[in-house]
């Protein structure tokens, strides 16, 4: 009996030493770990647009600190302006090498390389900002866009909605149809395409080099985005007439660039602060612009003397029945683009018919004719 109790009491201590051994063991390997789960990681975010531009350029910041901040700062995104890192319009490349882990721009800039990504962009007469983000969050058009950037190795994200455009600065009267053609003017994208099947001739400038082209003669005829980002680029300067609405870019979503590799090495915590950071600073953006595009509209006119004119609706009625063979001829470029037209024209079917009896219908009702 002696013996066994004995026993018993010498395994109870090796048993208790051994847990102890083992505790510690836990507690070095916890704080073995510790550090590397917090590593700091620090990735660049290349833009299409100048440094610091508000609205675009402070919208690309905005995504940059909103990650760095709700990741605690475990992931810090540097922001690099157009011309900084790399050129406004190589910002796709850049991800897609691995040059930049992020990017912000839009879809119609890379066309060359991912014609599909224009549907993403903008569509003349196409969706409007929110019209966009029901397709892209909730109408198959996000799986969509990532598979038509997959091959780059890019993850396409909406970053940002300037929502109906400007439709351009011109030094002329626009009345018919007629009087676009021959004009050299700065547009991106399909709405450049209808602008060449119209007699005009598109060309595809980044933000940074638009009023020096238009105040030299370069270009004849502009467009930008809306009037809080047109004032700040001093437009004003070098064009007289202003024209309305953007049919070109009825609803223009910017992206935000993820190279994949990059993102796959992060854990899975820190990829979805990514992904959530991009949903808040597309929201952001288009509140944004909604609250200050009015002041600045005012100020064109009523400080700057801008004449603001309506296209007419004889030259909007042609430009929308060329806008619409141009989209569907888009449709047959490639496998991918197809797939993507035939969503995006579901989807546009559709909101026409709700908007009908909702938001236009509303906003008649407000404005009575």
């Amino acid at each position: 009996m002696l013996k066994r109790r004995s026993f018993l009491a010498t395994a109870a201590v090796a048993l208790s030493v051994f847990m102890a051994g083992c505790g510690e063991q836990k507690q070095e390997a916890a704080a073995e770990a510790a550090p590397a789960a917090q590593e700091k990681v620090t990735w660049k975010m290349v833009t299409t647009w100048p440094k610091n531009f508000p609205g675009l350029g402070t919208g690309a910041n905005n995504l940059a600190e909103l990650i760095t901040e709700m990741s605690d700062g475990r992931l810090e995104v540097k922001v690099y302006g157009a011309g900084e890192l790399v050129g406004a319009l190589d910002v796709f490349d850049a991800v897609s090498r691995g040059t930049a882990e992020m990017g912000h721009g839009a879809g119609y800039y890379w066309k060359g390389k991912a014609p599909a990504g224009q549907f993403f962009a903008a569509v003349p007469f196409g969706l409007t900002a929110q019209e966009m983000n029901g397709w892209i969050y909730n109408g198959g058009g996000l799986e969509l866009w990532a598979e038509a950037y997959e091959p780059f190795g890019v993850i396409p994200m909406p970053a940002g909605n300037t929502g109906v455009q400007m439709g351009g600065w011109f030094n002329k009267e626009i009345n018919q149809i007629t009087d676009l053609e021959g004009l050299k003017m700065r547009i991106p994208g399909l709405g450049g395409e209808v602008l060449k099947r119209v007699g005009g001739t598109p060309v595809l400038l980044p933000g940074g080099e638009i009023f020096p082209s238009l105040q030299s003669g370069a270009i004849d005829a502009t467009e930008w985005v809306g009037p809080y980002n047109d004032l700040a680029f001093g437009l004003h300067k070098a064009a007289k007439y202003y024209y309305y609405p953007g049919w070109h870019e009825p609803g223009t979503t910017l992206e935000a660039l993820i190279n994949k590799q990059a993102f796959e090495k992060l854990p899975k915590d820190l990829q979805s602060i990514v992904l959530a950071a991009t949903r808040v600073a597309n929201a952001d953006m288009l509140a944004e612009f909604t609250a200050r595009n009015n002041a600045a509209l005012e100020s064109l006119v009523n400080e700057h003397k801008v004449e603001l004119r309506p296209y007419p609706q004889e030259v909007l009625t042609q430009l929308q029945a060329v806008a619409d063979e141009v989209v569907a001829e888009q449709a047959e470029v490639d496998e991918i683009s197809k797939k993507v037209y035939d969503s995006y024209k579901s989807f546009r079917d559709q909101a026409i018919d709700w908007h009908a009896i909702s938001e236009q219908a509303m906003l008649n009702a407000r404005n009575p004719q």
